[in-house]
């Protein structure tokens, strides 16, 4: 069985029971639970609980999962545009977070450029897929792609990159996280 998931229950309803505590006696329930969480959370995932702990302090609010939006485009001959991720030297399509205030399509746009150094036209949401916490990290996520058209800029991979370049889905040999298998779904 995987842990994972339950860490990550276990944190949630730590980290919401701390926003919403009314008395002392609560915060230190809560507080000692996501300490619990933190510790294990570490040793399931190779890192130390401290670090795990401050990951976690930077969440504001109401713990949600996370969403993700990212652009799907491809150029003539039907090769992908892939980023060479610095962070874990995998293939995967250009994307991010969706910070506060943003909306996914302006994601789509901040990203791509960031990654990039193409501005793109953002299109159709091609699905909804779900990550759950475990194999890729300890928050659940919601990947939204979107299918984009490269409309300006020019391939200037950022410090988050290695490499920027269109390849063809099946040449790829170490995909980010679960790309391969959401874009397979959406490219057929």
């Amino acid at each position: 069985m995987d842990a994972a998931p339950l860490l990550d229950e276990l944190r949630t309803l730590a980290q919401n029971g701390l926003r919403y505590a009314d008395d002392p006696w609560e915060e230190r329930r809560w507080e000692r639970v996501l300490e619990l969480a933190s510790e294990y959370y570490g040793e399931h995932l190779g890192v130390p609980s401290e670090v795990v702990r401050e990951r976690f302090a930077a969440e504001v609010g109401h713990v949600t999962t996370k969403v993700g939006a990212g652009a799907v485009v491809t150029d003539d001959e039907g090769r992908l545009l892939l980023q060479h991720r610095a962070d874990d030297e995998t293939w995967g399509i250009p994307g991010g977070w969706v910070e506060p205030g943003e909306s996914p399509d302006e994601t789509v746009r901040r990203e791509t450029r960031e990654e990039t150094g193409l501005d793109v036209e953002v299109g159709a949401l091609l699905g909804v897929f779900t990550r759950r916490p475990g194999a890729h990290g300890p928050h659940g996520q919601l990947q939204l792609p979107y299918r984009c058209r490269v409309v300006g800029g020019d391939v200037e991979p950022s410090h988050e990159s290695l490499a920027v370049a269109y390849r063809r889905p099946e040449a790829v040999e170490a995909w980010h996280a679960d790309h391969a298998e959401f874009l397979g779904e959406v490219l057929d």
